[in-house]
């Protein structure tokens, strides 16, 4: 009969914390001392748990003392697409379509299974987002816009797509950083951005899965849309600039 080390329990409820987001990348765990006083085991255990944890790549020792979550599951996805993104921008096409599923079923779920803690974390990124959108702060725009998002995808209660929504934000920040510098310029389509992210919050949190996944479906339609704009838009400034420069037109 395998006998259970009390290193392996300690380690996989730490696994657990990190794959359900209670522990985040680039947060320090506490002391050795407190953690293992927390988790009512000894430090020697602890520090075996810590081992295995660091084995797998999900935390590391930190220089000057202490030990952080590492952003491996994230950056593990994120890496190798950023490149290919880079290389074939068709792929930006594929991309929207997957966040359109993704976060469509993301606020769907999040409808159905969030309690009054999650709620309590939506409602106070969604308040941030407000106040953002209030005090015309582009910067503090796409900061809470991300952390918006985020919320409702950590009240999925589904570890996936809480994860792959934290690498896909980390995957197309610049994009959607350029996409609300445009916006921004644009009074109407700013208005609508807006009313959107509080279609997605009312639905999510009047818990109406289907009205939810349908909000969210038309914010990324949106986005879609407006990023196809903003990338002609773009274009026809730097074929203008061209002629004022002089430049000779590349050869088809």
């Amino acid at each position: 009969m395998d006998v259970v080390r009390l290193s392996d329990t300690v380690a996989a409820d730490l696994e657990s914390r990190i794959l359900e987001g209670s522990l985040r990348a680039g947060e320090r765990l506490p002391s050795e001392r407190d953690l293992a006083g927390t988790l009512g085991v000894s430090r020697p255990s602890l520090r075996e748990a810590l081992q295995k944890l660091e084995a797998k790549g999900l935390v590391r020792k930190r220089q000057g003392g202490g030990t952080v979550v590492t952003d491996r599951l994230q950056a593990s996805f994120v890496d190798p697409w950023r490149e290919m993104l880079s290389d074939n921008p068709d792929l930006q096409h594929d991309l929207l379509e997957f966040r359109h599923m993704l976060e469509g079923e993301a606020a769907r779920l999040a409808a159905e299974r969030a309690n009054d803690v999650d709620l309590a974390q939506i409602n106070a990124a969604f308040e941030t987002l407000e106040h953002a959108y209030a005090c015309d702060d582009l910067n503090a725009c796409i900061a809470s816009d991300v952390a918006f998002h985020q919320a409702i995808a950590e009240a999925s209660h589904n570890v996936l797509i809480a994860h792959l929504s934290a690498s896909l934000h980390r995957l197309v920040h610049g994009h959607v950083a350029r996409n609300l510098e445009y916006l921004h310029e644009k009074a109407d389509q700013w208005s609508s951005l807006r009313a959107q992210h509080r279609a997605i919050w009312q639905e999510v949190v009047a818990r109406a899965p289907a009205r939810a996944a349908s909000a969210a479906h038309r914010h990324i339609l949106f986005v879609r849309s407006t990023m196809g704009e903003s990338a002609r838009e773009a274009t026809r400034l730097e074929r203008a600039r061209r002629r004022i420069r002089g430049e000779p037109a590349a050869a088809l």
